[in-house]
């Protein structure tokens, strides 16, 4: 039975090893080993622009954030009554004829205020669409 060694003590065997340790060759490298790591990992798929952040079918209401143009927009399947036209223009929405949505300027110092006070109006229309229409209140969709 081998006996153990103590730190103290040499190996017998770390000392053959020494006697027949060998230089070892560096492997080539391979043209995908030499790529930084965020190069290797695939592509990202880009996200939707401008995408949803929130909707209500029933209610024909959905809540938009387009960062490429900086806005965030709200946009009604039917043209919304009259009292719900005068809340978004009050709020600083305004018409955008060409994307057919009511939109408002998202900037770098109050961007965060921006989409939270969007979040509020958008629950607030939502509620006041579904009283015009007679449909009872439900939650939103969550995402």
């Amino acid at each position: 039975m081998p006996r153990k060694h103590t730190p103290d003590e040499p190996s017998a065997t770390s000392e053959a090893d020494a006697a027949t340790a060998t230089t070892e060759l560096p492997l080539p490298q391979s043209a995908e080993s030499t790529r930084s790591f965020v190069d290797r990992l695939e592509p990202r798929k880009p996200v939707p622009d401008p995408f949803c952040l929130a909707f209500d079918n029933v209610a024909g209401v959905r809540l938009y954030e387009n960062r490429q143009d900086r806005v965030m927009a709200i946009e009604f399947d039917q043209k919304p009554g009259q009292a719900v036209l005068d809340t978004l223009k009050s709020t600083g929405y305004r018409w955008n004829p060409k994307e057919k949505v009511w939109t408002h300027p998202v900037r770098a110092d109050s961007a965060s205020t921006t989409r939270v006070e969007a979040k509020r109006l958008y629950n607030e229309l939502r509620g006041m669409i579904r009283q015009e229409r007679g449909v009872e209140s439900a939650p939103e969709i969550p995402f």
